[in-house]
């Protein structure tokens, strides 16, 4: 390894910011650290949803290419979108403290999932959280979503603003044309063109632009071809982000709405060696290597990938790590749901025997009927490997 260590990571802005966390935590134990920026799968196709890439790890395996091929040594990715088998040379090094695991949804005014008009349209990349909207209000459209956190945010916010944008104008437009017509009209019709302005709006189109947030001017730019009535995101993509206080959102429980595996979480990959333990010792936070053990433990049991609508959350909670799991149909109409409280002393053997159980009770039946349908969708006519649970295009989440 080199005097300093490279840090690769992907490009976009949230997976920068990711990366510059973990970068700061070396930093202050006096390690001189480099981040390297890498393009992978997922960020070179852009118009497919994340099940349909048909790729093992859309976000991940060029990271950890570069770390094998000694480019870089270490890497850093969004936990939930790595697939739970890794190259055997590879560790995952460091597990930091979680952030919030939520699910959110982002409306135009706040408002909750049971406060949306009839037949809405949510927007999301996930099976998972789609499955688990209409689960809630099979009444509601749930339509694809790709694109980085901030673009997704954007995405929503752009008809509305760009319908005003476009009024304003014409609204200005009109009001040139009557004052030009007022100067050109004969000295004795001077009385009936003077009059009050017939204007709407109190603001010239300047000035409502200028009023306007950044966010929502990047979004003022867009022709989104759906118009979204709200937005399915991870409360940890949109903190990390910057966004979180910067739009309307409900938190969804995660009771309700079981969070994708290591959601919130990240993790860093490097070579199986001595570096790898010093990684450890900087970056580990105990409790959330357990519970992300527990929820990768149980998807691999289960071999749900990102072909079916799965939700595992893991909490350790003194001697026992309380886990929900939610496997479900993609319309939300079948599923199989359970809360196990696991023993923190055998807890990879007790996600296995939990799966085990799932899996009898229809678990495994739904996401066989996943997977044939992705078959079917893709005309592979067999089972084709998938990350887990990548449920954003965004660096995860």
């Amino acid at each position: 390894m080199s005097t300093t260590v490279r840090l690769g990571t992907r490009g976009s802005d949230l997976a920068m910011r990711q990366a510059a966390t973990i970068k700061e935590r070396l930093e202050h134990r006096r390690f001189d650290v480099e981040l390297v920026e890498v393009e992978t799968t997922g960020d070179q196709i852009t118009d497919e949803a994340i099940h349909e890439l048909g790729k093992t790890g859309a976000f991940v395996r060029a990271l950890d290419e570069e770390v094998l091929d000694g480019d870089c040594d270490a890497a850093v990715h969004s936990m939930k979108d790595m697939p739970t088998e890794m190259p055997g040379d590879l560790v995952v090094a460091g597990v930091p403290e979680r952030a919030a695991p939520r699910d959110v949804l982002v409306t135009r005014d706040g408002s909750s999932s049971m406060g949306l008009p009839e037949g809405a349209t949510v927007g999301t990349s996930s099976l998972r959280r789609g499955a688990q909207v209409l689960a809630e209000r099979d009444d509601l459209d749930v339509q694809p979503l790709r694109g980085n956190v901030d673009t997704r945010v954007e995405k929503l916010l752009a008809p509305p603003l760009v319908a005003e944008h476009e009024r304003r104008v014409a609204d200005e437009a009109d009001e040139d044309l009557e004052r030009f017509a007022e100067y050109n009209v004969p000295d004795d019709d001077e009385d009936e063109a003077d009059g009050e302005d017939d204007s709407e709006y109190d603001r010239t189109v300047e000035e409502w632009f200028d009023d306007l947030s950044m966010l929502e001017r990047r979004a003022l730019e867009r022709d989104p071809d759906v118009a979204y009535d709200a937005i399915v995101l991870a409360e940890a993509g949109l903190e990390r982000a910057g966004l979180l206080h910067h739009v309307e959102h409900q938190q969804l429980s995660p009771d309700r709405f079981v969070p994708a595996p290591g959601q919130g979480t990240l993790a860093v990959t490097a070579r199986d060696d001595e570096f790898a333990e010093d990684l450890r010792s900087v970056l580990d936070h105990a409790p959330t290597r357990v519970e992300a053990t527990v929820e990768r433990t149980v998807l691999e049991e289960l071999g749900g990938g990102c072909v079916a609508p799965v939700g595992i959350f893991a909490v350790l909670q003194g001697s026992v790590v309380r886990t929900s799991v939610r496997v479900l149909d993609r319309a939300g109409e079948e599923e199989v749901r359970e809360t196990r409280e696991l023993p923190v002393d055998r807890h990879p053997q007790a996600a296995r025997e939990f799966a085990a159980d799932l899996a009898d009770a229809g678990a495994a039946d739904l996401i066989n009927q996943a997977r044939r349908r992705a078959d079917e969708a893709s005309g592979t006519g067999g089972a084709s490997p998938e990350s887990p649970a990548a449920d954003e295009r965004n660096a995860g989440e």
